[in-house]
């Protein structure tokens, strides 16, 4: 089952459990504006190519729409649409004040110049800047993209607008970057454990961890858990995957990474074949990396206890079933890995006040953010009497099925 499936089919189990008016939960997974353009440019040796760019805003009932653009030569319209939906329900979790959204253009960044990638950028930003705005729709860096985009766009946006800082998100912080943003999603799915583990009366400390994809979530987990006295016993990347029973020291790690050496290089540590890390035996198993990895072939061997989903589904709902029979307690992505646009909004604030918070305030205000959050999801699971994650979806589709009411949604 694919993402857009999966996630539609979440969607409707807790328009059920919530009771939802049947068009009104209709109304609520159709999308508000889907955009499609044309985008030309003339590439470094002279030649013009053209390239498709599209933006799906979802839902604007609670506030502005809000997701990342990514660049990438198989981006999926069913994809894009399920991850828009998805913003919408995992910012109404967070309880930040949008909707959600997602976009990006059909290209390979890799194959393409720094210029030639600005030239894009800026052709797209152009085609939908009329579409988009500071109270509108916020975009944000996603796969294949960086806080150098987002600084074009800003730029380009501001053309036609005014100096507009808070139009994107994940900038660099000479251009209105928040502090704390680079680490926000790892920084949250580590809160977000703790705050599961405290249900169970646990801490990070001493216990074994597996953590799949070393990229910016995995490694700021990965280096947040570290400090926090947990052992880190498996990681992987796109390169390959080591072990160490004893605990894989993270610093000396990411020294070995920033030299630019492969994480399967490492010396202080055994190379695993990389699917094997997923069956690793550990407490708790962190998926950072692709959607759809945990599946039915690979579910049943899984021996970790807890599953923090920090990539995009990385479970599909054959092996959240066959796991929820073993006992194994998933925290769900739309709770999980909320931490990014949780700070997102902290810079939109920030732009949007013209001051700019200290560090220590953006992690305060981001762990205060994911404890009540988690606090408001065990609840719904207590009322509705489900697991972690249809707790997540009612939270979510119940607070954005209530703005929509209130704003004077008829039946």
């Amino acid at each position: 089952m694919n993402s857009f499936a999966a996630t539609n089919r979440n969607f409707r189990h807790a328009a059920k459990l919530l009771g939802l008016d049947s068009k009104l939960a209709k109304s609520l997974l159709i999308p508000f504006r889907e955009i499609k353009v044309e985008c030309t440019i003339p590439k470094d040796d002279g030649s013009i190519h053209s390239y498709v760019g599209f933006r799906v805003q979802h839902d604007n009932a609670r506030g502005p729409m809000k997701g990342g653009i990514r660049y990438h030569p198989e981006v999926d319209p069913d994809e894009v649409n399920a991850l828009a939906q998805l913003m919408t329900w995992k910012t109404a979790v967070a309880d930040v004040p949008y909707g959600g959204a997602k976009g990006g253009i059909g290209c390979s960044p890799s194959d393409l110049s720094v210029s030639e990638l600005e030239r894009l950028t800026r052709i797209f930003t152009q085609k939908i800047h009329d579409l988009i705005g500071i109270h509108t729709d916020i975009p944000a860096p996603d796969m294949g993209t960086n806080s150098q985009t987002m600084a074009w766009i800003f730029d380009e946006y501001s053309k036609f607008h005014g100096h507009s800082p808070a139009i994107v998100t994940g900038k660099p912080l000479d251009l209105g970057g928040s502090l704390g943003r680079d680490a926000a999603t790892g920084r949250g799915v580590v809160f977000a454990t703790e705050a599961l583990l405290a249900e169970h009366g646990k801490s990070i400390s001493g216990l074994t961890f597996a953590i799949q994809g070393f990229g910016n979530v995995g490694s700021w987990a990965a280096d947040l858990i570290h400090g926090r006295g947990g052992k880190i016993v498996a990681i992987s990347d796109v390169n390959g995957a080591i072990r160490k029973p004893d605990g894989i020291d993270i610093p000396a790690l990411a020294k070995h990474k920033a030299e630019g050496g492969l994480l399967k290089d490492f010396k202080d540590a055994d190379v695993m074949d990389r699917n094997e890390l997923l069956v690793q035996e550990c407490d708790v198993l962190i998926p950072c990396a692709l959607g759809g990895v945990l599946n039915k072939e690979n579910a049943a061997n899984v021996r970790a206890k807890y599953i923090i989903e920090a990539a995009n589904h990385p479970t599909d709902p054959d092996a959240d079933e066959i796991l929820s029979k073993k006992g194994v307690t998933i925290l769900p992505d739309i709770y999980a890995n909320a931490g990014g646009v949780i700070v997102s909004y902290f810079e939109w604030v920030q732009n949007i006040q013209g001051f700019q918070w200290n560090e220590e305030k953006v992690n305060m205000e981001l762990q205060k953010h994911m404890n009540d959050a988690f606090a408001n999801i065990k609840s719904m699971c207590k009322t509705h009497d489900c697991g972690l994650r249809m707790g997540a979806f009612t939270l979510g589709v119940n607070r954005v099925a209530r703005a929509t009411t209130l704003r004077g949604w008829e039946a």
